[in-house]
C-alpha cells in the first residue's frame, strides 16, 4: 500500500536545542510495509502458528530511495487530521519523536492510507496488500507531475485522470463544452487555463480549489460569471482573470467581493456596465476591458489604484446635463432600515434575515457623501480623467481622449 505526497519528518527535539526545522516538505512515497521475519515463527502454546509481522511505515524520497523505516505497532502518539480533505495530515510518533508531516497529497488516497495505519497502530491485520521492503524505483516519483500543458484534442486523456499533483493545467484548443469535473479533484491546482474551448458555464465547484490563484477562461462561449463562484473561496484566492473574448453582458455586484485581483481582463465581450461597487477592488493594478459597449464609469471606479488601463473601443456617452432624481419622502422603512445596517456596520446574512433583503443590502448605492441608498437617490454624471486612477492608461478613442 503507498501514498504519493510531500513528507516533512520533524523532530520534537529541535526546539529543545535552540534548532528549527526547514519547513519545506519534498516529494515522497510512504509504503506501509511487512517486514519478514528473519526466523520462520514456531508454534506457540496451544498449537497455533506464530501471527504476522506487525506493518510498519517506510518513507523513500528521491535522494533515498533505500528510504527510512519506522515501526507503528502502539508507537503512534496522535494523529492530526483536520485539514485531510486538503490532503494534510500530520502522524506523531512515540519513538523516535518525531512528526511526519504530510501535504499535497490526494485526500480519498490519504485517508485510506491514514485507516491503514490506525489499524497498524493497534496490531490488528491491515485488509489492504502490504508493500515489501524494497528501494522505490525512480518511476515513482513521475507521479508528482506539477504541470501539464495540452493544446490539442488528441493529446487530451480521456481514459485515465489528470495527476493528482497537478498545480498548473492547461488545456487550450480541446473544444470542451464544459469545465472536465476530474479537474475539479486537483486541489493543488494554482493555475487553470482552458482558454479558447467552447465552454458555456462554470461550475460553482470550481470555487472549491482553495489554492486558486489564476484562471484563464480568453476565448470561449461564457454569458455569465456567477454569484456562486463570486461568494466561494475564489474570496480569498484568486489574484488573475482573464474572461475575454466571450458574450457577457454585465458582471454580478457580487464580483466585487473577489478582492486579491490584481489582474483582470474583460476585453472584448458585450459589457453594457460594471459593478458598481468596482472601487472595492483595492488590489487591482491591471485593468482592460477594450471593446466593450460600455456608455459609462460607475461612479466608484476613482477609488481604484491602476498601473495599466485600457478601455479603447467602447461606447461611451457625454454626460447629461440634468440629474436623475429617484427620491422618496418620507422614506420607506426599508430604505431608512437598510441605510442603518449598513451606516453602522451591523452584521446581516441569509440565516437573518430573508434571502432578498441581503440582496438589496448588497447592492446598495454609495453616495458621494458616504453614506448609502436602496432606491432613494439623485443620479448625475460627470467626467473624470483616466490619469487619476492608472498610471498608463491607453487612449478611449482614436481622437486621443483620456476622459
Amino acid at each position: 500500500m503507498k501514498l504519493h505526497c510531500e513528507v516533512e519528518v520533524v523532530s520534537r527535539h529541535l526546539p529543545a536545542l535552540g534548532l528549527r526545522n526547514r519547513g519545506k516538505g519534498v516529494r515522497a512515497v510512504l509504503s506501509l510495509c511487512q517486514q519478514a521475519p528473519r526466523t520462520p515463527p514456531g508454534p506457540r502454546a496451544g498449537g497455533e502458528r506464530g501471527g504476522r509481522h506487525p506493518a510498519c511505515l517506510f518513507i523513500s524520497t528521491l535522494k533515498d530511495k533505500r528510504g527510512t523505516r519506522y515501526e507503528l505497532k502502539e508507537n503512534i502518539e496522535q494523529f492530526f487530521t483536520k485539514f485531510v480533505d486538503e490532503g494534510k495530515a500530520t502522524v506523531q510518533l512515540k519513538e523516535p519523536p518525531v512528526d511526519i508531516c504530510l501535504s499535497k497529497a490526494n485526500s480519498s488516497s490519504l485517508k485510506g492510507f491514514l485507516s491503514a495505519v490506525r489499524l497498524a497502530h493497534r496490531g490488528c491485520d491491515v485488509e489492504a496488500p502490504l508493500s515489501t521492503l524494497t528501494p522505490v524505483k525512480t518511476s515513482e516519483f513521475e507521479k508528482f507531475k506539477t504541470k501539464m500543458v495540452i493544446t490539442s484534442k488528441k493529446d487530451y486523456p480521456l481514459s485515465k485522470n489528470f495527476p493528482y499533483s497537478l498545480e498548473h493545467l492547461q488545456t487550450s484548443y480541446c473544444g470542451l463544452v464544459r469545465v472536465d469535473m476530474r479537474m475539479l479533484c486537483l486541489k493543488n491546482l494554482r493555475k487553470l487555463d482552458l482558454s479558447h474551448n467552447h465552454i458555456k458555464k462554470l461550475p460553482a465547484t470550481i470555487g472549491d480549489l482553495i489554492h486558486l490563484q489564476e484562471l484563464n477562461l480568453n476565448d470561449n462561449h461564457l454569458e455569465s460569471f456567477s454569484v456562486a463562484l463570486c461568494q466561494s473561496t475564489l474570496q480569498k484566492s484568486l489574484q488573475s482573470l482573464d474572461i475575454s473574448k466571450n458574450k457577457i453582458k454585465a458582471l454580478p455586484v457580487q464580483f466585487c467581493q473577489l478582492r486579491e485581483l490584481t489582474y483582470l481582463k474583460l476585453d472584448d465581450n458585450e459589457l453594457i456596465r460594471l459593478p458598481f461597487k468596482m472601487g472595492q477592488l483595492r488590489n487591482l493594478r491591471f485593468l482592460s476591458a477594450a471593446r466593450n459597449k460600455l456608455p459609462f464609469l460607475p461612479s466608484e471606479f476613482k477609488n481604484l489604484s491602476l498601473e495599466y488601463l485600457d478601455l479603447f473601443g467602447n461606447t461611451f456617452e457625454q454626460p447629461k446635463v440634468l440629474p436623475v432624481i429617484h427620491l422618496q419622502m418620507p422614506l420607506t422603512l426599508l430604505e431608512s432600515s437598510a441605510r442603518t445596517i449598513l451606516y453602522n456596520r451591523i452584521p446581516y446574512g441569509s440565516h437573518i434575515i430573508p434571502f432578498h433583503l441581503c440582496q438589496d443590502l448588497d447592492t446598495a448605492k454609495t453616495c458621494v457623501c458616504g453614506r448609502y441608498s436602496i432606491s432613494s437617490f439623485i443620479q448625475g454624471t460627470t467626467t473624470m480623467n483616466l490619469h487619476s486612477v492608472a498610471h498608463t492608461v491607453v487612449l478611449v478613442d482614436n481622437m486621443g481622449g483620456l476622459e
